[in-house]
């Protein structure tokens, strides 16, 4: 797996549309306390009815930190892949690789940089490293080359494509003073 210097465009990648048929689907176990009431029980007992549902038409594989191993593994059926994925939160949307492809299906990441919505100025939380290294292990698991934004700081929810180059996002998200600082709308 290479980190590249150059961009999905250049390359002749292209970020699927959320409804074009994909391989898997990646969840992150909720253990935070500061987020989730009750030790996250209540939220991962909701996550695991989630990961079944979807594991019914697709393969899943659920991160989680070491110390909820054995509990996640427990909770969840056979049939979803459970692994060793350190991280602050559990939200694998916004931290996690996004993947692009070309005209003959090879795939590649895009991992960008997360500071849990805002860092230090307005985020959720801190620390969030172990959130921001979830992409690069997700290409290293895909065995697939990643793009690193290490200047640019974008959670994956905060953006949506048809797959055909329209983009929306909201100003919000993309320019807040806590993410994108040197960007603006001109």
């Amino acid at each position: 797996m290479k980190t590249l210097d150059s961009t999905p465009k250049k390359d002749g990648f292209r970020m699927p549309g959320e409804f074009e048929e994909h391989a898997g689907a990646y969840m992150l176990w909720p253990q935070r306390p500061d987020n989730w009431r009750n030790g996250g029980k209540p939220a991962q007992k909701t996550f695991a009815q989630v990961a079944e549902a979807i594991a019914e038409f697709e393969p899943v594989t659920v991160g989680v930190n070491d110390d909820q191993y054995e509990n996640a593994r427990n909770m969840l059926p056979d049939q979803v892949k459970v692994i060793e994925i350190s991280n602050n939160d559990s939200w694998i949307r916004d931290c996690g690789a996004t993947f692009v492809k070309n005209d003959h299906g090879e795939l590649r990441a895009v991992d960008w940089t997360f500071n849990a919505w805002g860092g230090l100025v307005d985020g959720l939380y801190f620390p969030w490293d172990k959130d921001d290294r979830v992409a690069q292990k997700m290409a290293e698991l895909e065995q697939t080359d990643r793009y690193r934004l290490d200047d640019f700081v974008l959670e994956g929810g905060s953006i949506h494509v048809d797959g055909q180059g329209t983009l929306i996002t909201t100003e919000e998200c993309l320019l807040s003073e806590g993410r994108n600082p040197q960007l603006s709308k001109d």
